[in-house]
This record gives C-alpha cells, sequence and structure tokens, in this order.
C-alpha cells in the first residue's frame, strides 16, 4: 500500500528528519490511512477517512474540531495543541485544504453525513464538538440530526444560517473561483483579510492576517466554490431539539457572525441544559486565531461548568460576557 502522497511530500520539501511511519487500519486498507509523526511527548497523526484529512493528537476524551470556509485543521493549533486530557481530532471538510471533494458531500447534510462516517470508522461514540464559521453550522446540524455523538459545542463566530444578504455574494464567489482559479482565490483571500479580521488584528498580528490569507489563498478553487455554494444554501437546523450545552463565542467586529445574531441564535437554544456567550472586545471573526489564549480559557471553563452538570435543568442557564 502506498503512503498518502501529501505526507511524503510535503516531508520531502521540509526536510523533516523525524521518523515517520505509514499504516493502514480498519476495514478497507485503502481508504484509512495514517502518517504518524512520533517524538517524545507529541504524536500526531495525519489520517485519510475515505481521501478526508484528520489531524489526531493526544489521548483521552474525543474533542472534534472543524473549520470554517477556507480554513483547514490549522486554524485550531494555536488555541488547542497540545491539550492534555483529550484526543484532538482537526478534520478537514470535503474539498478544503487535503481533503478531497467527494460526491455526495456538496452540502451541509452532505457535511454531516461525511462526519459521521468517520466517526464509525475511527469508533468515536460520542465526543466534544467544536466548530468556527462554516463549521458551527454543521456541528448544530450533527448535534440535531445525531445527538448521541455530541457531548457539547462550542462555536466560534456562530451561525445558525447565514444572512439572506449574505447569500447572493457567496454564491459570486463560488463562480469567482471556479472562472478565476487560482488568481480568483487570491482575490478572495486579500478581501477575506480585510473584511473579516479586526483593525486590531490586521495593524498588531501581521502573523494571524498571514495565516488567514495564505489559508484561502491556497484553497483548492472547486473545493471552496462548493463549500460557497453549501453554505448559501444552508439552513439553520432545529435548534430547540439541541440538548446539549453549548459555547457561543464572536468578537465584536465580527462582521459575519455579530454579537446580535449569536444572541439571537442563543434564544433558540430553549433545550439545552446550558449556553454560555461570550464577546471578544477588538475581535473579527476569525475568533481562534484572532484570541487563542482567551478561546481556550472560555472553553475551559465551559467545560467545567458542563461536567458539573448533573442532570439537565428545567430551564437553560445563560451567561454572557464582554472583554
Amino acid at each position: 500500500m502506498q503512503a498518502p502522497s501529501v505526507c511524503t511530500e510535503q516531508a520531502e520539501r521540509q526536510g523533516d528528519q523525524r521518523d515517520v511511519s505509514f499504516e493502514a487500519k480498519g476495514r478497507e486498507q485503502d481508504d484509512l490511512q495514517h502518517a504518524r509523526y512520533g517524538s517524545p511527548g507529541l504524536r500526531v497523526s495525519l489520517i485519510f477517512v475515505d481521501r478526508i484529512a484528520i489531524e489526531d493528537e493526544g489521548e483521552g476524551v474525543p474533542l472534534v474540531c472543524l473549520h470554517g470556509l477556507g480554513g483547514s485543521a490549522g486554524v485550531w493549533t494555536p488555541m488547542l495543541a497540545p491539550l492534555s486530557g483529550y484526543r484532538v481530532l482537526r478534520i478537514e471538510l470535503p474539498g478544503s485544504a487535503r481533503s478531497a471533494l467527494a460526491q455526495g458531500s456538496r452540502s451541509i447534510a452532505g457535511f454531516v453525513d461525511c462526519l459521521e462516517r468517520i466517526c464509525d470508522r475511527l469508533s468515536i461514540r460520542q465526543a466534544h464538538w467544536m466548530g468556527h464559521s462554516l463549521g458551527t453550522i454543521v456541528a448544530q446540524h450533527l448535534a440535531h440530526a445525531h445527538p448521541n455523538r455530541v457531548k457539547s459545542l462550542a462555536l466560534y463566530g456562530p451561525l445558525a444560517e447565514p444572512a439572506e444578504a449574505a447569500r447572493a455574494p457567496l454564491r459570486a464567489r463560488a463562480a469567482m473561483a471556479r472562472s478565476e482559479s487560482v488568481c480568483g482565490m487570491l482575490k478572495i483571500a486579500i478581501q477575506t483579510v480585510s473584511a473579516s479580521l479586526s483593525a486590531e488584528t490586521r495593524a498588531r498580528q501581521p502573523l494571524v492576517a498571514a495565516l488567514v490569507r495564505e489559508s484561502v489563498a491556497r484553497s483548492c478553487p472547486q473545493g471552496y466554490a462548493s463549500s460557497c455554494e453549501a453554505l448559501a444554501e444552508a439552513q439553520s437546523a432545529r435548534l430547540e431539539h439541541i440538548l446539549v450545552p453549548v459555547l457561543l463565542v464572536t468578537g465584536d467586529e465580527d462582521a459575519v457572525a455579530p454579537p446580535q445574531a449569536m444572541r439571537s441564535l442563543a434564544e433558540r437554544l430553549t433545550a439545552s441544559p446550558l449556553v454560555r456567550q461570550h464577546v471578544f472586545g477588538r475581535c473579527g471573526h476569525w475568533t481562534p486565531l484572532e484570541r487563542p489564549a482567551e478561546c481556550l480559557s472560555e472553553w475551559t471553563h465551559f467545560i467545567g461548568a458542563t461536567n458539573r452538570l448533573s442532570a439537565r435543568p428545567a430551564r437553560p442557564a445563560y451567561a454572557m460576557g464582554v472583554a
């Protein structure tokens, strides 16, 4: 069996001298492949399940992370690596980063079905879930469709669905990606940095701005276009049927998921036993990159409160802060 070419090529480009071993596990060896990078105290696997890339790091309670439009597994590394006591699985959605664009995955429902298959293949019965932007919509639909898979939801830059005014621009962006290919992706990347990061992030965190620009610019044009179209057509999950604790975090300069939209989403989570909200000051839409330490702190406090819940209260508990 050949190892995934993306792994070998990347290791050769970087001159990586660490021991790298490839192994296949699961029912079908051809589509469940591992690239393991081992060192004392750190073990990360790059796994492909049905050509979907997953970074698998650590041991313990599963925590599954879903990036947003134009993102990748790298969105979560400043915030979460390493996170003791958890098995962190950073999934790259179909058509994004290193993941193939599979037939049937070009919708929110298709993304959810893909995640369900991945959980089955990796024997993940239940997990905490994190999402950013597009990933928050997918996570909400997963929690409604497969409630037994979900222990909690942590949603950064949360959306129930795109605003009506945003749907046509998303379709136009998809058309640009398809028609102009990599040149179009560069234009989209520059626009994304300008529109979705806070003024302070652009001025004082040039590495964050560079990472967002590079992540979007290097996206596969066809895969990015497909994700844009899935987002443009997305409808809200039945939020009143979500039964798990939910953390909602946004920035005061987030034009994609503004604080008022987050509050409206929270008000619909009537069956959740715990709903926490937090708004970061001087922060835009890419909260896990713009404010990684604060995002982790909010999640840690949220998980502590979640673990203390002995039974679901009759009414949801709300908490909100501004930093």
